[in-house]
């Protein structure tokens, strides 16, 4: 598999808790949820935000499946039973499309393993002589010279192969190729959050923003010079600007944009999904490199 290099800035993607609250089974929740992970993936998105929408309503139980399922995805199979008990939420994980990312690898023996190669792994042990960390192959890598939390979730290099399997301690940020997404749930809304969050560009997707064209050479500009980028999407009832009405914010006074992906559509309504879609789309054509 062709490895995918990580982009330069890091591109947080927010989603409203109620994602999915226009599908009554858990099943097609789960289905739909995992679309969202899947394009997270293709578009080589760093983070999926998960923030509140509904104000004076407890949203734990959406917010808590989004996240268990798309964190479930995200994770290598070769580390899930381990990470994740049989929890409610899980129960039509099968459903699920595989990420094929460059940290999910199909190869599971020794002899596939390559000096220097970085793998996502768990530990299995920890004892005197450091600690032993399942990386998807028929023997666990000893880590020397620590004593890790067992289950714990780390990103090894290999850096001895044959008989006695050998890595060290590595950081995402190291990788050079795109090594997945991180799933966080916000406690605050959208206002909180942008204000919060400390990112350079934030950008809004709405029916009734500005056409993307209109603004992608000031867009494209203010992106090559940012560290971290937002981009946000409302919900299957209403959008951004509705939202932040509830919060007793405007919109145009919180983000950087407001841009129209889908000018002239020919439906009704984008959904959520559709618009994550079709907006990370269109981006990747003029951001790719960044």
């Amino acid at each position: 598999m062709c490895a995918s290099v990580k982009r330069r800035c890091e591109l947080s993607v927010a989603v409203p808790a109620s994602l999915v609250s226009d599908v009554p089974h858990l099943r097609e929740k789960t289905f739909k949820i995992g679309l969202v992970g899947r394009a997270a993936a293709i578009f080589r998105v760093d983070e999926v935000i998960v923030f509140p929408d509904l104000l004076g309503f407890d949203q734990s139980r959406d917010t808590r499946l989004i996240a268990a399922v798309l964190s479930y995805m995200e994770t290598p199979q070769y580390l899930r039973k381990r990470l994740f008990r049989l929890v409610p939420e899980l129960r039509y994980a099968g459903i699920l499309p595989p990420l094929r990312t460059p940290h999910h690898p199909v190869l599971n023996r020794v002899r596939d393993l390559g000096f220097g190669e970085y793998r996502e792994g768990v530990v299995v042990s920890s004892t005197n002589a450091g600690s032993f960390v399942d990386v998807g192959v028929d023997r666990s890598v000893l880590v020397s010279g620590v004593q890790l939390s067992v289950n714990s979730r780390v990103t090894v290099k290999i850096v001895e192969l044959g008989r006695h399997l050998k890595a060290v301690l590595a950081s995402r940020g190291e990788v050079e190729a795109y090594w997945g997404y991180r799933v966080r749930v916000s406690d605050v809304g959208f206002g909180c959050l942008v204000k919060e969050g400390g990112f350079d560009l934030v950008v809004a997707t709405s029916r009734r923003g500005v056409r993307f064209m209109e603004v992608v050479d000031e867009l494209v500009g203010r992106w090559k010079e940012a560290c971290r980028v937002l981009v946000a999407f409302g919900s299957p009832s209403v959008g951004l600007f509705e939202i932040l009405e509830r919060e007793g914010l405007r919109l145009g006074d919180v983000v950087d944009f407001i841009v129209n992906m889908v000018p002239n559509q020919g439906t009704a309504t984008v959904r959520t999904v559709e618009a994550v879609y079709a907006c990370l789309g269109v981006l990747n054509l003029f951001v790719s490199g960044l």
